[in-house]
Formats: structure tokens, C-alpha cells, sequence
């Protein structure tokens, strides 16, 4: 929820004299009408890069820049308090300190029929490990970037059944946080691309099921899960609102449904937290 404020607010300097004084101190506070309480673990942190720096890193990873911002995602188990993002400056290593305030999400409990889903047979785990091997390259990868001047939609209109970072338990087992949305509708329901990419891996995985990633570009990849069928292959270009597959059953699930996962820098991030965060991005430089 974004933040609002009942007390008059003076008029705010330009965004180049702001980035111009900081750049001595090495601080350069959130671009102005972005959310604070986005940036938290599992959230976004926008940034306004100042003119002429580029190489910006968020724990020694690069991050996207998008219209002289960078867009950070936070890993879901980032510590509260400083953080730092890295970059250069006219030949000259910078720093850009941040504050990542705490969030408490909530627990889900989840019973499945299928106990192979919750502890894997041994002969299957060399599956998934080759499987988690091969997702971790391709979220790290860094391809061209996209045209994403339409920013993004939610891929699926239906249910939410689970949200981004709930502690969840298999059978009174717990496992890692969600790392996604789940969205619920019928059995063959089409999923549409968020925004315009190219497609980095379409295969049925152990967990995943019938699984599509979709590389936006400089390490903003998405990913939609549990289909009962894909439409697309690895190496084609997709546009936004191209169907790319229907909703399933496969994997790991209680019920057809849609998982659907933000990943940027690396890490998964709250998918309606970017939502709303990058539209309004795209909003402001198309003003």
C-alpha cells in the first residue's frame, strides 16, 4: 500500500540537482514517487542512476537499469538494515547505500496426496538438482534488453490462492518461502506473456511441471508454471498478451493453477510488488 502523506510538502528539487549533490556523499535517496515500503526482503528498490554511471551491481550481480534507474530486486532472506549497491562513475568505483526494512509473512500450510512431492525418492533427486542447476543459469544470464515501454500485465486472470513469501509446509514439513503468485482458474485456461521477451527454457520439470521462462532482458526473467500445455518453444520471441500456454495440473500442485514468479538480479521478487512498482516507472518516463 503506498504510503500517504497529510502534511503540506514543499516542492521537491530537480532529479538532476539531487543525483548531482549526492554524488559527493555516495547517497542518493529512492527516485521520488516510488513506494519506501517496497523496499523491503522480497521487494523492489528503484533508484535514480546518476548521469553517465553505469556498472550497477546489487551483491556483486548486475542490475537492470530501465530509463537512468536501477531496478533492484531483493532477495527474500536479505538481512534488515544498510545495504549497497556498487557502480562507476566517470572511471571511479561509487557506492549507493540504501535501508531494506523488515516484513513478516504470513504461513501456509499445504497437504498433498502425492508424498514422492514432499520427500523426493532418492533416484530423483539427481533430477532436480540438474533441473535447480539449470533454472540458476538462466535467471544469472543477461540478454539484450526488451522493449517494455507497455510495461507489464498479470499473465492470468483468475484466483489468487497464494501470495509472494508465505512460509509454506508440505505435510507439516516446512520448505522455502513462496517464491511466486498463484493464480487458480479452470484447466486450459490461456496464460498470456506479462511483456515482450524471448523464451529461455520451455521443458516439464520435477516441481515446476510444464514450465516457460520468459527473458525480458537484463536479468528480468519471469516464470509460469503447472501448464497443461505450452504454445511455445525455447528461442521464440514473444509479445505482450501472446497466449503461451494453459493452465494444468502438472508438478507439484493441489489444483489447476498458474505459478507465476518475478525474478530480477537474480532473485525472486513479489511479482505484484514489481507490478505496480515498474508501471509506474514506464508511467513516469512516458510522461
Amino acid at each position: 500500500m503506498k504510503k500517504i502523506c497529510l502534511f503540506p510538502v514543499r516542492k521537491p528539487a530537480s532529479l538532476i540537482s539531487i543525483i548531482v549533490a549526492a554524488l559527493s556523499t555516495g547517497f542518493v535517496a529512492a527516485a521520488p514517487g516510488f513506494a519506501e515500503d517496497t523496499v523491503v526482503p522480497g521487494g523492489i528498490y528503484i533508484w535514480p542512476v546518476p548521469p553517465e554511471a553505469d556498472k550497477v551491481r546489487f551483491g556483486n550481480k548486475p542490475v537492470m537499469v530501465y530509463q537512468q534507474h536501477a531496478v533492484v530486486g531483493i532477495p527474500i532472506k536479505q538481512p534488515v538494515g544498510p545495504a549497497r549497491l556498487t557502480y562507476t562513475h566517470q572511471g571511479q568505483s561509487r557506492t549507493h547505500t540504501f535501508t531494506v526494512s523488515g516484513k513478516q509473512y504470513s504461513e501456509q500450510h499445504i497437504t498433498l496426496e502425492n508424498q514422492n512431492m514432499v520427500t523426493p525418492p532418492e533416484e530423483t533427486l539427481v533430477r532436480i538438482r540438474r533441473e535447480a542447476s539449470r533454472q540458476r543459469a538462466l535467471y544469472n544470464q543477461q540478454l539484450p534488453s526488451q522493449d517494455l515501454s507497455a510495461g507489464f500485465v498479470k499473465p492470468l486472470q483468475g484466483i489468487t490462492t497464494s501470495l509472494f513469501g508465505h512460509q509454506r509446509f508440505f505435510n507439516g514439513q516446512p520448505r522455502n518461502p513462496h517464491s511466486g503468485l498463484d493464480i487458480a482458474a479452470d484447466t486450459g485456461t490461456p496464460i498470456q506473456a506479462a511483456a515482450n521477451a524471448t523464451v529461455s527454457l520451455a521443458d516439464d520439470l520435477y516441481f515446476n511441471g510444464k514450465t516457460l521462462f520468459l527473458d525480458h532482458g537484463d536479468g528480468l526473467v519471469t516464470m509460469y508454471c503447472h501448464m497443461s500445455e505450452l504454445l511455445v518453444k525455447e528461442g521464440d520471441r514473444v509479445v505482450q498478451g501472446q497466449n503461451i500456454g494453459k493452465v494444468g495440473t502438472t508438478g507439484r500442485v493441489t489444483g489447476p493453477h498458474l505459478h507465476w514468479s518475478v525474478s530480477l538480479n537474480g532473485s525472486r521478487v513479489d511479482p505484484l510488488t514489481f507490478l505496480a512498482e515498474f508501471n509506474s516507472l514506464v508511467k513516469q518516463a512516458g510522461r
